[in-house]
């Protein structure tokens, strides 16, 4: 596929040519006796090699025959190495044309490779131009022993006897709070009823009785009363414990299985084996929870879709809504999308008619959100000229200081520590590192300014412009917000949310609760009311998705104050503009909309995918140039936007800037239309594959649909 000569190479060795071949090596006569049926065994071997990203047969030697079956683990011999992999199928007959090496040795006999997981995991590495064994890797938890022998010495697994509950067998649902929801009591017969609905669903309250987790409950409760099982995933853990909770309020505890690495490998893999074994129905969890084995799947649900965690940080970086869309479409499962607002993929998906809205009407609406507040619109800039200058504008100290009598008050910041940017006294330039020219920061009102990259302390910073010795800080952090409202309120307690101190619940106690975007906690009453700073720059961010993004946070925190009825405020400072204007009108599914549109008259993501190629600039001009040619030949032309250096995206990468005459990392971007997508992933995965195969250049990252590449 790469247009660079190839110098000549010396002939193969044999096992060098069985590994080109596509099976392993033969191995000499006279080796042990084998299986009688089905001798064979095809073994996806565990390998982040693109070339090896397809089955290899082995002999199954006569011993192994009883635990060598389909989807279990496995040892075996590979170009001299012992590797791991998963038995994908035993068939009579290799293909090979030569004697296969046997098996090394079974791993564990538990089967837990089913076929349904291994056909998702073809489906996700198509998607992602990646490999089914970097799938697998996120998707099957590592072994423990000692809960195998566990499973192993306990009774046969019974399920779980579901209690009647009137959620799932009234269909009037009188008693759900999906009634206060346009299609909502429609979309929970259709579930009982063993249907299967796909809805995006603008949740209106994160607190209370009626809140998100207990709505995700009730769907839950009735697609288990159909007799079918459900896969919930949330961003992290504070979600992950409300969303239990709620579940096992209504369901049996043995019946709900939690899914998190950040509970350890044992409680993981126990978990996935009770799924595994049928024991429990609905599996809840992070990103990995999205591929648990659940049987006779009837729901998938993701909550906040828009949220980066949700996209797996390894290879090949698959975001969790896809894998469920992948897989309801796999499993005729029904699809529930929820959140406070609604991603613009989502908004895709309903313009598109696959999924249906689920939303409240507007009388209800004003009934149960806060009343929202702009410190930027004319009204207040006539009361307040100086509005926009403050950082705290006086209608938002007069908000806090009455909602503080009746109950919590959130403040929500964007930058977390106490000064995390500083400037230079004189000129204003940007204090810089002396040693790697990463930003200053002060982690308190004492601290010796730091390093944000290298950690270095700059006790003698000097401005490289004016020669200036005195520091003046930026932008204020949590902490330096929490020391500052501690003056104006006096008296007043102050809790600070963020970083490694993230608090998931604060009491009903009047209290300033400051907290960055993302960490704020939940009051089980309600906040009396939620200030929301620092907008302008959640908005200026240098990143497509910087709108939708900041609302998103917005609506989130919104939506843990009290209703305007009971005199809930929310007030936000940021300039009068679109995304301002869908919080005070409380529209999130509009906003999506409008920013859909714009995206798609551009040609921009969601509207079309796009496929990022990084790395060294001979190794992605090579990749990419060898892509296009070969698209080129099946009538497909791309926009193809590179490429360009990384050093002006990734600031990182100022720190480790090359050596001279060491090539710099660029990024060439790919914008393929959904209708070309098949073919273009198809075509750049054997691409990869081939170039990792000849080794004649150094490799290239490629991700496809990354949310920060734009």
């Amino acid at each position: 596929m790469s247009s660079i000569p190839t110098p000549p190479q010396p002939a193969p060795e044999p096992l060098q040519l069985s590994l080109l071949q596509g099976f392993p090596a033969a191995r000499p006569a006279g080796g042990p006796e084998l299986a009688p049926v089905r001798p064979v065994a095809r073994v996806l071997i565990e390998s982040p090699l693109p070339h090896l990203d397809r089955p290899f047969d082995y002999s199954v030697p006569a011993d192994l025959d009883d635990d060598a079956q389909p989807g279990v683990r496995v040892r075996v011999k590979f170009s001299g190495q012992e590797l791991g992999g998963y038995i994908l199928d035993r068939v009579q007959e290799s293909d090979a044309g030569q004697p296969l090496v046997p098996l090394h040795r079974v791993v564990s006999p538990v089967a837990v490779l089913t076929p349904a997981l291994q056909e998702l995991a073809g489906r996700v590495a198509a998607r992602y131009a990646g490999t089914v064994s970097d799938v697998l890797r996120v998707a099957i938890p590592p072994r423990v022993v000692k809960v195998e022998k566990e499973l192993a010495d306990a009774e046969p697994a019974v399920p779980a006897e579901l209690p009647a509950t009137p959620a799932a067998t009234d269909h009037s649902f009188s008693g759900s709070g999906w009634t206060r929801y346009r299609n909502g009591a429609a979309f929970l017969r259709h579930l009982a009823s063993g249907g299967s609905p796909r809805a995006a669903l603008g949740a209106l309250q994160g607190f209370g009785p009626d809140s998100w987790p207990h709505l995700i409950a009730q769907a839950v409760v009735a697609v288990r009363q159909s007799g079918r099982g459900a896969v919930v995933v949330v961003p992290d853990y504070r979600d992950l414990d409300r969303v239990q909770a709620a579940l096992e309020d209504i369901l049996p505890a043995d019946d709900v299985a939690r899914l998190t690495a950040d509970d350890g490998q044992t409680p993981r893999y126990r978990s996935y084996l009770r799924v595994l074994k049928g024991s429990a129905g609905v599996a809840v969890g992070t990103r990995s929870a999205a591929y648990a084995p659940v049987r006779n799947l009837g729901l998938v649900v993701c909550w906040d879709d828009g949220d980066d965690l949700h996209v797996e940080q390894r290879a090949p970086y698959a975001h969790t809504r896809e894998v469920l869309l992948l897989r309801a479409e796999q499993e005729a499962a029904a699809c529930l999308l929820a959140g406070h607002a609604r991603s613009t993929e989502v908004q895709r998906l309903v313009d598109a008619g696959w999924a249906m809205p689920v939303d409240a009407e507007r009388p209800v609406l004003r009934r149960t959100v806060p009343r929202v507040l702009n410190t930027a619109d004319s009204f207040e800039q006539e009361r307040d000229p100086l509005a926009r200058l403050a950082r705290l504008p006086g209608a938002a100290w007069r908000t806090a200081k009455e909602a503080l009598e009746r109950g919590p008050v959130l403040v929500q910041v964007a930058r977390a520590g106490y000064a995390p940017s500083l400037a230079c006294e004189t000129c204003r330039e940007p204090a810089r590192c002396p040693s790697c020219q990463g930003p200053l920061a002060m982690a308190g009102s004492a601290a010796v300014p730091q390093c944000r990259w290298c950690s270095t302390p700059a006790p003698a910073w000097r401005c490289v412009h004016c020669q200036g010795t005195r520091l003046r800080r930026g932008a204020a952090g949590v902490l330096r917000t929490a020391e500052e409202l501690g003056r104006a309120f006096p008296g007043k307690t102050v809790v600070t949310s963020s970083g490694q101190n993230v608090k998931a619940t604060v009491p009903d106690a009047g209290a300033l609760v400051v907290a960055t975007v993302g960490a704020e906690p939940v009051a089980p009453a309600g906040y009396a009311a939620a200030l929301l700073l620092d907008g302008d720059s959640l908005l200026r961010r240098e990143n497509l998705r910087a709108g939708e993004d900041a609302v998103r946070r917005w609506f989130n925190a919104a939506a843990l104050v009290q209703p305007a009825t009971d005199g809930g405020v929310v007030v936000i400072t940021a300039d009068d503009t679109a995304a301002v204007g869908a919080l005070l009108r409380w529209d999130p599914a509009g906003y999506a909309q409008r920013e859909l549109a714009l995206r798609a008259e551009l040609k921009l993501p969601p509207a079309v995918r796009v496929a990022a190629v990084t790395g060294g600039s001979t190794a992605v001009g090579h990749f990419t140039a060898s892509a296009t040619r070969l698209l080129a030949a099946e009538g497909v032309e791309l926009r193809v936007a590179g490429p360009a250096p990384l050093l002006q995206t990734a600031h990182i990468q100022i720190a480790q800037a090359p050596s001279a005459g060491q090539e710099s990392d660029v990024r060439t971007l790919l914008f393929i239309p959904y209708a070309q997508a098949a073919a273009v992933t198809r075509v750049l995965r054997a691409a990869k594959a081939a170039a990792a195969a000849k080794r004649t250049e150094d490799p290239v990252q490629l991700r496809l649909d990354g949310l920060d590449v734009l």
